[in-house]
């Protein structure tokens, strides 16, 4: 029988699909739908920084000199009750999630300072969550911010946030870091246990009739799968972390290719919202049969296969790639 069981942070879990931080987690009712389709693990979506200091009013702003950005920040965030819970709120639904289902449940903080905020990583933990995902999305508009003063403030974070609980942390980055070997490295250094490659970068839209700046949420499409595919191969084997592939599972061919790149899981919100919860059946019965045909017993088998590490052929992640394909047009 084809064994689809892998282990994230520590989790043994049934299969590589989780779906990740989105509003789906958002009614107890459809995390049990997810668990009944075959989803292995949650990450509940985000508790954001904001939200928490905005209630608190413990204001401990990013940097000092960026004050005037993050507290016009606090502004934007979506309605409470619209998209996300209050801090309470969000603790007592990760303990209702525990009590609903028998898959990990994830928690899910979004922010990147070291204030007072950081504590409920803890109380996280405390509601029962499995893991914990730290979400590192900030967007620098400030010119006297450099590049290795934000990531020092995210490395200080991450090592703060680590410090604080027992249970394995994983630290979802974005792709627009300059050196991501070497940060991913730090970061495993700092505390983090998994990365979660990679978060997506929403651009907000101009309204012409209303001259306004409106949100702009477009869900992803296999197509972004390469990215993270890429980085994951470069990065298995050389930084000692768990690796999740997220943005771009669709399929389970995208799947299959996360597990070759050297992910121990994938990670779909878009392709559940687009076409609902028992969509992750289709995904895992594909996921097998693709198996079955190509004769893997087992997840574990294939994971890091092509990976730079395992394929030998560096060149297919690196420069020579890049002048080949422009070559090849």
């Amino acid at each position: 029988m084809t064994d689809l069981s892998t282990k994230y942070l520590g989790l043994d879990l049934k299969n590589p699909l989780v779906a990740s931080a989105s509003p789906l987690s958002e009614k107890i009712e459809t995390v049990r739908e997810l668990e009944a389709a075959g989803v292995s693990a949650v990450v509940v979506y985000s508790l954001f920084e904001e939200q928490i200091v905005k209630e608190s009013l413990e204001l401990d702003y990013f940097l000092s000199r960026d004050t005037e950005s993050f507290a016009e920040a606090l502004t934007q965030l979506p309605d409470i009750g619209k998209y996300s819970l209050g801090p309470e709120k969000y603790i007592e639904h990760i303990a209702n999630l525990k009590k609903a289902v028998d898959i990990p449940i994830i928690g899910s903080l979004n922010g990147v300072s070291s204030g007072g905020w950081v504590d409920y990583a803890k109380k996280i933990q405390e509601a029962g969550a499995d893991a914990l995902e730290l979400n590192l999305y900030y967007l620098p508009t400030d010119t006297a911010i450099a590049g290795n003063e934000l990531e020092a403030a995210y490395l200080s974070t991450v090592n703060t946030v680590s410090s604080k609980i027992s249970i394995p942390l994983a630290v979802k980055l974005s792709p627009f870091v300059t050196a991501i070997p070497n940060f991913a490295q730090k970061l495993a250094q700092a505390g983090a246990n998994g990365l979660v490659l990679f978060n997506r970068f929403y651009q907000p839209d101009f309204d012409l009739e209303e001259l306004e700046v409106v949100p702009n949420l477009v869900l992803s499409a296999s197509d972004e799968l390469l990215l993270p595919l890429r980085w994951i191969a470069i990065l298995q084997g050389r930084v000692p972390v768990d690796f999740a592939l997220t943005s771009g599972v669709h399929t389970a061919e995208d799947m299959l290719k996360a597990m070759m790149a050297g992910a121990k899981v994938a990670m779909s919100a878009s392709a559940l919202l687009k076409n609902g919860v028992k969509h992750a059946s289709q995904l895992l019965a594909d996921l097998e049969a693709w198996m079955v045909e190509h004769e893997y017993e087992s997840i574990q088998q294939m994971q890091g296969s092509l990976s730079q590490e395992s394929s030998g052929n560096d060149a297919a992640f690196e420069r020579a790639n890049y002048m080949k394909v422009l070559g090849s047009y």
